[in-house]
């Protein structure tokens, strides 16, 4: 298939051919995965708009399997950091190492050097060690010695965390919640899924197992073409709306920002593309929009002890925005 031009709106071609690929991840994952289809569909739409996915729930269901089975799906760099209390921010970023025999400072790269970074358990590291990661997250780069580095692209950070043990625990900070495209919860398997969990685990089989699918260039490739999936004005004031909904809820101290609603409309683009389409529909955006924004939606006390959540309350702003007239949003 011939490449058109940089900026020019994705084909249909372009569009089948990213469905085609994307659905050879979404088998190849699921292998391994067994009976979370929407969970590994959701953090491959994310892999494609190239961002980053918190993967939050109790311990054993699974968070750092999908982590592994989608980086082991694709022909890249897979990195894994298992943040502890003792981990500092240069383990995460890298150092400045004395060479003697040059008698220089030379990098040495960490552990965000690579295509996928696995962040295990992210809020068992110190504050410090986890804003090492703010500049990596937003900028594609790190900055040592005033000097800006490029981390390989594409470059996405899968962060795994255990909200029911506080022990030893740092919560994360709302600037690098919201530097996640999308906040997901995997939950207990049904019971035939979990059957096949347990019969996999017993013959020894791992995500490691799995082999890789699509190659790095396929990736990139991919990512290029989300960002010319057609998006009309229309539904991108569909999306501004939504999130200034947020900003007016008398529940909430902090509503979604700016970088929200870029990554709600980067999200919605892939998930088209993942579809086979040119085009975001206003369905796209509302089937995303409970992932990539209730996590950046801060209630306040009173709201919380009366039973209100992000995602009830996002509900009902999505439920009473008019939906754009279908023969304009295209």
């Amino acid at each position: 298939m011939t490449r058109p031009p940089a900026g020019a709106p994705a084909s249909a071609p372009e569009a089948t051919w990213f469905s085609e690929r994307f659905e050879a991840l979404q088998n190849n994952v699921g292998r391994f995965i067994r009976g979370k289809a929407e969970v590994v569909r959701l953090a491959l739409v994310c892999l494609a708009a190239e961002g980053h996915v918190l993967i939050d729930d109790v311990p054993g269901v699974g968070k750092t399997s999908i982590a592994k089975a989608v980086a082991n799906s694709i022909d890249g760099k897979m990195r894994r950091i298992q943040f502890t209390p003792d981990l500092l921010p240069t383990d995460v970023t890298g150092v400045q190492i004395w060479n003697a025999d040059t008698r220089e400072f030379e990098f040495s790269p960490g552990a965000v050097f690579g295509n996928i970074v696995l962040a295990d358990e992210i809020n068992r590291a110190s504050p410090k060690t986890q804003a090492a990661l703010l500049e990596v997250m937003e900028e594609r780069q790190v900055t040592m010695d005033s000097v800006s580095l490029a981390v390989p692209r594409p470059f996405i950070v899968i962060a795994t965390q255990n909200p029911v043990e506080h022990g030893g625990t740092y919560d994360l900070p709302e600037a690098q919640i919201d530097r996640f495209m999308a906040r997901l919860h995997v939950g207990y398997p049904r019971f035939e899924a979990e059957v096949e969990i347990l019969a996999n685990g017993a013959r020894g089989v791992t995500a490691e197992s799995l082999s890789a699918v699509v190659n790095i260039a396929e990736v990139q490739r991919m990512t290029q073409i989300v960002r010319r999936i057609h998006l009309s004005p229309p539904l991108l004031g569909y999306i501004v709306t939504i999130i200034a909904a947020t900003r007016r809820m008398d529940e909430l101290r902090l509503g979604v920002s700016t970088r929200g609603g870029l990554s709600l409309a980067v999200a919605a683009q892939a998930h088209a593309a993942a579809s086979g389409r040119s085009f975001v529909t206003p369905e796209d955006v509302k089937t995303l929009a409970p992932y990539v924004l209730a996590h950046r939606m801060l209630l306040r006390p009173e709201a919380e002890l009366s039973g209100a959540t992000s995602e009830s309350l996002l509900g009902g702003i999505i439920a009473s925005v008019p939906v754009p007239d279908q023969r304009v949003a295209y």
